[in-house]
């Protein structure tokens, strides 16, 4: 068990890498191959429904795009708002913050559009999905900045102070920044569960890439091969937010 507890910056050799990766690709490889040739005619029947899935898979990009759009702008927002001396403001904040919390999504959801919506005979399906999705996203996103924003150190707000900067331009050029470089990996991670989370929006209808796969299932009945496109196409979506949030970090980090 010595290998868990090695340095990951622990240099590795050459023909280590050569080989672990090679056996990893033959693995995969008659992985895929397995999958693929045991069940042919199943993956032509789901190949005919290939314009569902990429339809749904649009609408999922469209709808998590909007949503991470809303959510930060609703979750910056919030966070602000819990440090506010205007106590009516700071408690609303907490309230929504606590409170959509507290709720699984799925309940967020039902009663969003089948009791608030309808009570306001509002039946468009997908603003209405958009909306709660960021709502609910939102108030992660604003913990993950109000943590930072307070781990900024005192020093830092004094300072901004001396130089006479007001408050606005504290956060814009010394706060945010620093924010930025601590809550870039919880950030990331949101954001990807916001991708994921989209998911939901189908028990209401919303014709996105599950929904797609839950038709695909239906008309096919091949449950494995209509549902794996949808994790991949998932992983596809939220691989790349990954790969550029570790690309930003590096580009803002500094020594401290």
């Amino acid at each position: 068990m010595e290998f868990l507890f090695d340095r990951i910056d622990k240099p590795s050799p050459a023909w280590a890498k050569v080989v672990t990766a090679c056996g990893l690709l033959a693995l995969y490889s008659a992985l895929c191959f397995w999958i693929f040739s045991s069940s042919i005619q199943n993956w032509e029947k789901v190949w005919g429904y290939r314009a569902v899935f990429f339809n749904g898979w649009m609408l999922t990009i469209g709808i998590s795009a909007v949503a991470l759009v809303l959510s930060t702008v609703f979750g910056v927002a919030a966070a602000l708002a819990r440090r506010n001396s205007f106590l009516p403001l700071r408690y609303t904040a907490i309230f929504y913050v606590e409170t959509v919390r507290g709720v699984p999504l799925l309940f967020l959801v039902m009663f969003g559009y089948y009791g608030l919506a309808t009570l306001l005979h509002w039946n468009d399906r997908l603003p209405v999905g958009i909306l709660i999705l960021s709502l609910f996203s939102g108030a992660y996103i604003a913990e993950v900045i109000r943590s930072g924003i307070e781990s900024v150190g005192r020093s830092q707000w004094d300072s901004a102070r001396a130089i006479g900067l007001t408050p606005a331009q504290t956060y814009r050029f010394v706060i945010f920044p620093q924010v930025l470089r601590q809550t870039l990996p919880p950030l990331a991670g949101q954001f990807a569960s916001l991708i994921k989370d989209s998911s939901l929006l189908s028990i209401i209808g919303i014709p996105e890439l599950t929904f797609a796969a839950q038709q695909v299932n239906s008309a096919t009945y091949s449950t494995f091969e209509a549902y794996l496109p949808l994790g991949v196409c998932y992983l596809v979506l939220t691989l790349p937010i990954s790969l550029w949030t570790k690309s930003l970090e590096r580009r803002v980090s500094y020594e401290s």
